[in-house]
């Protein structure tokens, strides 16, 4: 299976996007495909035998223009829409002044008089309308093209309103010509281009107002420089970004950004790397340890060898990352495309039966077509499209900003329901870099030998214990056999010995004769490993972690939100419940494997609760993806080989508050939304049929299309306002 983000023109609302999204879900060899109306994007999971320029052909196949593959890095085309926009804008004052001059009390001009010279005034306003007809032709060609396709959409309504306004308007200028000038007060040709130029008006503050939301990701990209200093045998070399090979040795100076991916074999210096981790303090970084892309270099020189390039960069992973949870939809939202699906036919109903009941009662076919218009030019299912994809894609791409990686947009409605949560111990809510507390030697070896044992056989291992002999001075051992034990520990063979490390169920059935020492270590709050060679127990060592400095204040808040809590660990129980007992967490499950961790989520889940589970992303892999929603630390060159549903990209255990902070306010914004729109459309629908007519409530289209434009922007600017959010973790 592959996946890929295309680009798609020409959708308008949220009738589009959900045609698309259905036609393309229909086709041969496409898994499953999410279409953003605010990005004009669809995110395609397809089988490897279908090929781009198919799945090119299937966009145009259901009514809409492909425009290539998504590219973060490509330029804005120049838009001209600005220009048209003020220069029909100055002449719509013309038309208006034509039209309406005689009832404003205004100069008439002379050879335009509406009863003088009806011939004249006609035959001017149908010449200044034709700008704005073609102007506004592609609503007209898409609204009539989809209203054949049976796929009604707001375009077809806004068309139909154009269409009947414009022709009823030009059948009356050709009787006028003819001589029946009294039909002079039945021409609507200003509302033809009031219509359009409103319409156009409301997209182009609308796409403005879209293009902010993509701010966020158009900084990630921004912040990668393109040229890069590569070191060569006679110095060093100025070259682009794309001349870089992995395994090329770079050079970053003081004040220069890391032009791609890779590690240090050179230098130490500081590293502001707060566009990716949220983190504002910079980090020192040594040989060996990782570089990326766009972080700027504070103070050292270093070399350091390229290894992640292009695509497969960090900020190239977090910004598709983002995109396809901005493509995912909420189940919130599903509602509204379900209402959109059914809301244009419904209205084209209304429109027709509003101009027949009205030509049945005995209202002028004048009056009967206004109001037709009317209702087609209103009922704007464009606030309804906008209302969740908007706010989500102002959310995830501002937690991006932050530090904090959504991977879709169901975990955003998911975590408001989260009431339980479940914590690792062990570089979760400590840091996870232990030191060596006390050793037992029960060996005939000294202790620097026994320990230099156990160092050369951790060093081969990821869990966070073996960083407690990061820094040990190690004497190279001859290693071989190594393996991991899920739950237990680790196994390896030196010379002809077998060496097993590990917690108390690595003992098996070998007889334990050491357990006092156990509970001295674990009371005072070490992690336990037994050493065994062969099968004879030769040593107990205590390490001992820290609990991370924000763990207790963000335990604290977590509990004033009101979820559960429970710290679950492999470790012993004596250990967790004095870690427990300091972080103010009462449910301690301790001695558990990977596969039990799972299981107690699953149980929790049977209950009825919702959980989320935080954890390291490697050990706990399994309960990360068992619970509803999973949320990691993981290092910012190791995003895209993570698993969990929320990335934290610093080791900032308060990011959690932040996420479920903006979990809920993203929601709240969405039902905001939906509630204008709705709000909208039952209020001014019957406005257009002309139900409070008799009290003095009544609207044009004129009106009626500057309200639908207020509507979406009423939406657009509520979405806006997620972008102030952030984090103070």
């Amino acid at each position: 299976m592959k996946k890929i983000i295309l680009k798609v023109d020409g959708m308008s609302c949220s009738a589009c996007s959900n045609h698309v999204e259905k036609y393309l879900n229909k086709q041969e060899g496409i898994i499953d495909a999410k279409v953003n109306l605010v990005l004009g994007q669809v995110l395609i999971h397809y089988e490897d035998n279908i090929d781009i320029l198919t799945l090119g052909k299937y966009i145009n196949e259901s009514g809409y223009k492909y425009a290539g593959v998504y590219d973060e890095h490509e330029e804005n085309k120049k838009d001209n829409s600005k220009t048209y926009l003020i220069l029909l804008g100055i002449l719509i004052v013309l038309i208006m002044y034509i039209s309406m001059s005689h009832m404003l009390h205004l100069p008439v001009i002379p050879f335009l008089h509406m009863m003088k010279y009806p011939i004249n005034y006609a035959v001017c306003l149908f010449i200044l309308t034709i700008p704005y007809l073609i102007y506004g032709k592609d609503i007209i060609i898409n609204g009539i093209k989809n209203l054949i396709q049976r796929h009604a959409n707001m375009d077809t309504l806004v068309a139909l309103g154009v269409l009947v306004s414009f022709v009823y308007s030009f059948v009356n200028m050709i009787l006028i010509i003819l001589g029946n000038q009294g039909l002079v007060e039945n021409l609507y040709f200003e509302s033809v281009c009031m219509i359009v130029l409103f319409i156009k008006l409301g997209r182009f503050i609308d796409k403005n107002s879209k293009e902010k939301t993509k701010e966020a990701i158009k900084e990630l990209v921004q912040v990668t420089p393109q040229v890069a200093l590569l070191k060569t045998q006679t110095g060093e070399k100025e070259i682009t970004i794309d001349e870089v090979k992995v395994g090329d040795i770079l050079i970053a100076k003081p004040g220069m950004k890391v032009a791609v991916d890779g590690e240090i074999v050179k230098g130490t210096a500081h590293f502001d790397e707060s566009f990716i981790t949220g983190e504002s303090l910079p980090s020192k970084k040594g040989i060996r340890d990782k570089v990326v892309a766009g972080s700027i270099n504070y103070d050292g020189v270093i070399e350091y060898k390229a290894e992640k390039i292009g695509p497969k960069s960090t900020i190239s992973e977090m910004v598709h990352l983002v995109l396809e949870a901005s493509n995912s939809k909420m189940p919130i939202g599903r509602v509204a495309d379900k209402v959109s699906s059914y809301f244009v036919p419904t209205i084209l109903v209304i429109a027709i039966l509003t101009f027949i009941i009205y030509l049945i009662i005995g209202t002028s076919l004048n009056a009967s077509l206004i109001h037709m218009v009317t209702v087609l030019v209103v009922a704007c299912p464009c606030a309804l499209g906008l209302a969740t994809p908007l706010a989500i894609v102002v959310s995830i791409g501002t937690s991006a900003k932050n530090g904090i990686l959504i991977k879709s947009s169901e975990t955003l409605e998911i975590a408001s329901h989260i009431d339980t949560i479940v914590f690792d111990k062990t570089g979760t809510l400590t840091y996870g870099k232990l030191s060596v507390n006390k050793l037992y030697n029960y060996s005939n070896y000294d202790d620097q030998k026994l320990l230099n044992i156990i160092a050369n056989i951790e060093s081969n291992s990821t869990h966070p214990i073996s960083l407690a002999f990061a820094n040990y001075n190690i004497k190279e051992l001859n290693v071989v056999d190594y393996k991991e034990l899920s739950g237990l520990g680790i196994s390896a063979k030196i010379g002809n010995k077998n060496y097993y490390l590990g917690n108390s169920k690595i003992l098996n059935n070998i007889k334990n004769d050491h357990q006092e020492d156990e509970e001295k270590l674990a009371s005072l709050g070490n992690s336990i490993i037994y050493i065994l060679e062969d099968n004879n127990i030769i040593g107990l060592l205590g390490v001992k972690d820290i609990i991370r400095k924000e763990s207790k204040k963000t335990i604290k808040k977590l509990k004033e939100l009101g979820p559960d809590m429970v710290m679950l660990t492999g470790d012993n129980e004596i250990t967790a419940n004095i870690i427990g007992k300091e972080l103010g967490i009462d449910n301690i499950v301790a001695n558990v494997m990977p596969s039990d961790k799972t299981k107690y989520i699953k149980k929790l889940q049977a209950n009825g609760k919702r959980v989320a589970m935080v954890g390291d992303g490697i050990n706990d892999a399994p309960s990360l993806a068992t619970a509803d929603i999973g949320i990691s630390f993981k290092g910012s060159t190791d995003i895209a080989t993570n698993s969990s549903n929320v990335i934290i990209t610093n080791d900032n255990i308060e990011k959690i508050i932040a996420f479920l902070t903006v979990s809920q306010r993203t929601l709240r914004n969405i039902k905001q939304n939906l509630f204008w729109a709705f709000f909208y459309n039952i209020l001014m629908i019957p406005l257009a049929i002309g139900i409070f007519s008799k009290i003095g409530l009544e609207i044009n289209p004129m009106i009626a299309s500057a309200s639908m434009m207020l509507s979406s922007l009423c939406v657009v600017f509520n979405a806006l306002r997620l972008k102030r959010w952030k984090s103070n973790a």
